[in-house]
């Protein structure tokens, strides 16, 4: 596949039409190779607010779809996603590096997530129920609140953006969505997949450009009503002192540093199979992944001895390659910030169990070797900013009560998972964690059918499940008073 012929063939999608950006062109790198797969010209300001112009005079044509249609629509759109696997899968392994039978699921994931709201769709309900005056009905109906602003980064970037797009479109809003640059052709894919399911022109508006060019414009702009966003706790704070101007809502899905509590009766070798892979899946680069191990100190030797042996067993190299576990990080400020804390802990008396270092005979791409560190200060940079990367963190507990207070100790609360073979510690532990998603001796976090999200700094809202349709509604009274009948 030429992706210069894919960027500049598509590029940007306001109002029904592929138009090319109208500034300088930037380069897309391959992080496997650091080659340059080609170059996307970002869109100006004046294409945002094209946009969003475009958004909001398709609301109308949306709007009067009915919900049968909308949901006939996103299953079509689905199913084209699914047809189209295989090579949105490429895209994503060649932009993000992230292993193509990763990449491929995250597609498969994302029609799932979209045929889960085609269903949605034709299940909005309002009420009708009986006033306080006799013979009057009150009436509640569900509208669509217009136009939906999606931002999406470039970790998941087919899967988190299904999530948007879905529920808004199943609601009946238009959308203009902002996603991250470095999956710039990934996009461009899925989008063209609606776009051939047959929506209507200003359904679905995409600007690729600079943040200073884009975000400013929809932030500003009162004709967007919500915006969701999906990315650092920095930039989501900024996000919603901006959306006080014109009183927007927001959806706010940020970091995360998630715990693991693995209690002294877990399946030591069933642990040590599914950290490994839950870990280092996508290269870590996932809001959700395992990264503060707290383990019984019963076992925790262990432990430490089968993490290693089953991480040693996963295969890093080429994200092209189906038998590649691991590949690159995504930009070199990743591995870069990765590095950095790795040698900070390592400088302060942190023990290096596996990993800690670029792989051997990968000397082009952003490839970072999968690290487990131990014996960490608590001042550790690693155990107190998400790392967003190939690091997990081992520590010993004794009780109950000190690992519920170390787990629960950062301001995030998005993920945790709890390992033992005890129905009574379960309830113990999950009861008493702070988390908006916890895993019970696995580390599947997030099916299309249930609730994903978090509090605290890790924010709020919740995606996927029957109630993430709401954030993307808003309820009409309407109070039909009877007169009376005429002699």
């Amino acid at each position: 596949m030429e992706l210069q012929d894919h960027y500049s063939s598509h590029g940007q999608f306001i109002g029904g039409t592929w138009l090319p950006g109208e500034q300088g062109s930037v380069e897309m790198l391959n992080p496997a190779t650091e080659g340059v797969l080609g170059a996307v010209k970002p869109a100006s300001a004046a294409q945002v607010r094209a946009a969003i112009d475009a958004a909001y005079c398709g609301r109308g044509a949306v709007r009067a779809l009915t919900a049968w249609e909308r949901s006939a629509l996103l299953r079509r759109a689905a199913a084209l996603i699914l047809e189209r696997s295989e090579s949105l899968g490429r895209l994503v392994a060649l932009e993000t590096g992230k292993p193509i039978r990763q990449a491929v699921g995250e597609a498969k994931a994302s029609a799932e997530s979209i045929d889960w709201f085609a269903d949605e769709a034709r299940r909005i309900f309002g009420q009708s129920y009986e006033s306080r005056v006799k013979g009057d009905r009150y009436l509640v109906h569900m509208e669509p609140l217009g136009v939906v602003a999606a931002f999406v980064p470039w970790n998941f970037p087919l899967l988190l953006l299904a999530r948007k797009m879905a529920p808004a479109l199943a609601a009946g809003n238009t959308l203009v969505i902002r996603p991250s640059s470095e999956a710039a052709g990934a996009t461009m894919a899925l989008v063209k997949c609606f776009q051939d399911a047959g929506f209507p022109p200003g359904s679905i508006n995409l600007v690729i450009g600079r943040p200073a060019d884009v975000t400013p414009a929809i932030m500003d702009d009162a004709r967007v009503a919500k915006v969701s966003f999906t990315g650092s706790v920095p930039v989501g704070r900024q996000i919603v002192a901006q959306s006080a101007a014109t009183l927007k809502r927001v959806s706010m899905e940020l970091g995360g540093h998630a715990p693991v509590i693995v209690h002294a009766d877990a399946d030591i070798d069933a642990f040590a199979k599914l950290a490994a892979q839950g870990k280092f899946r996508n290269a870590g680069q996932v809001c959700a992944s395992p990264t503060r191990f707290y383990v019984h100190e019963s076992i925790a030797a262990k432990v430490e001895e089968k993490l290693a042996e089953a991480t040693r067993a996963l295969t890093v190299g080429s994200p092209l390659d189906d038998v590649t576990d691991l590949g690159p990080l995504t930009t070199a400020r990743r591995r870069e910030a990765i590095e950095k804390m790795v040698d900070e802990a390592v400088s302060t008396g942190a023990r290096v169990i596996t990993g800690g270092t670029r792989p051997q005979g990968l000397d082009r791409g952003y490839f970072y070797a999968p690290t487990w560190l131990t014996q960490l200060q608590p001042s550790a940079s690693v155990l107190n900013e998400e790392p967003f990367g190939p690091i997990g963190t081992i520590a010993p507990f004794a009780t109950l009560d000190e690992v519920i207070a170390e787990a629960n100790r950062l301001p995030f609360a998005l993920a945790a998972y709890v390992f033992t073979r005890s129905l009574a510690k379960t309830h113990a532990t999950v009861d008493r964690l702070e988390a908006g998603v916890i895993g019970v001796n696995t580390f599947v976090a997030s099916t299309a059918e249930t609730p994903f999200g978090g509090s605290k700094d890790s924010g709020y809202g919740r995606e996927g499940g029957p109630h993430a349709i709401r954030d993307y509604l808003d309820s009409k009274f309407i109070n039909v008073a009877m007169p009376a009948e005429a002699e």
